[in-house]
């Protein structure tokens, strides 16, 4: 598997990237903690090294997953990338939404990036992992309380005191990584980016290659939308954030799958999954480091993972993009 660094730091990632937010099945409608195991270590079996998670998603549970996941494993051969800044036990920071969690509790999403708070996060995240160190630390939102010059200093701390090898950021504009670098060298900026959904091209690519940071994709796969799976008519389970989202209307569902039929042959040709050919061409994108991908199983873990073996050429990848040209999302 391909490795890519991380900006200017010294964090090498793999170029596909488990992303494991669905496994701490807050907001996907539940998950199954053992084939959640299964899917990250058959992802590390086929080559991905890195993991990206956050305290958010399942408030803790994917972290511990994690942890679990990591044990016997050689902590210098992986990296953990995590998060802060999303708190459900406190009402200090800017509100950001009303949720309910694994158990059907109601809890209030709060985004805090005080110093203070990072501390304490940064804390609760190393025992989670059950690591002495994070590979990349990550703010998860922008939090309107807190002045960026804090939170970056907060971030410089950790990193002097060697709990964390670099420092992001994730969802943030080209001008708030601009006031953050003011403060600290930041490695990446994490954000959405897919085939469907293009906004940072505008402005967040051009900076990120500019300065030298690199752009973490996430949902390169639209939450399973680019993956030919999800047809007219499907059924999301309850508490799955997707049911009612624009990208999953029934008109869209429609267009995207006529889209994808115009690559079948492609994929076909080349032994691969509409899903595995979509990533290649993610990671293909000028800006883009890392595409994270989820998996709840061992056999999806695979198949991402064997993305990484796939080669597009410059023909190929420019058919893709010229019938993208084409694609309009219905709103």
């Amino acid at each position: 598997m391909e490795k890519r660094k991380l900006g200017a730091s010294s964090v090498e990632a793999s170029v596909i990237t488990f992303g494991a937010w669905a496994i701490g099945g807050w907001m996907w409608g539940g998950a199954d903690r053992k084939e959640a195991l299964d899917a990250i270590r058959a992802s590390f079996d086929h080559g991905i090294t890195s993991i990206d998670t956050a305290p958010a998603y399942g408030q803790g549970l994917s972290e511990e997953i994690v942890g679990e996941a990591i044990r016997g494993l050689k902590r210098d051969k992986i990296q953990i990338l995590t998060k802060f800044g999303l708190r459900w036990d406190t009402s200090e920071g800017e509100f950001f939404f009303n949720s309910k969690d694994n158990s059907g509790r109601e809890i209030h999403i709060h985004k805090l990036a005080s110093s203070k708070s990072i501390m304490k996060e940064c804390e609760d995240s190393l025992r989670r992992l059950k690591t002495d160190y994070i590979d990349l630390y990550q703010i998860h939102w922008h939090d309107s309380t807190t002045p960026i010059a804090e939170t970056m200093e907060a971030m410089q701390r950790l990193l002097e005191q060697g709990k964390i090898r670099a420092a992001g950021v994730c969802n943030y504009t080209a001008g708030q990584m601009e006031e953050a670098e003011k403060t600290i060298s930041l490695a990446s900026n994490q954000v959405p980016y897919s085939m469907v959904f293009r906004d940072i091209e505008k402005d967040v690519i051009p900076y990120a290659i500019q300065h030298n940071k690199s752009i973490i994709a996430y949902s390169p796969l639209q939450r399973g939308l680019l993956t030919g799976k999800i047809i007219p008519g499907y059924k999301f389970n309850e508490g799955d954030t997707r049911d009612g989202n624009v990208f999953y209307s029934h008109e869209n569902i429609i267009r995207v799958n006529a889209f994808l039929d115009k690559l079948k042959p492609m994929a076909k040709e080349k032994n691969a999954t509409l899903g595995q050919l979509v990533i290649r061409w993610t990671v293909e994108q000028p800006g883009i480091t890392i595409a994270l991908v989820g998996a709840r199983n061992r056999r999806q873990a695979v198949e991402n993972a064997r993305a990484g073996d796939i080669h597009l050429s410059n023909p190929e990848l420019d058919f893709i993009s010229s019938e993208l040209k084409k694609f309009v999302i219905a709103k």
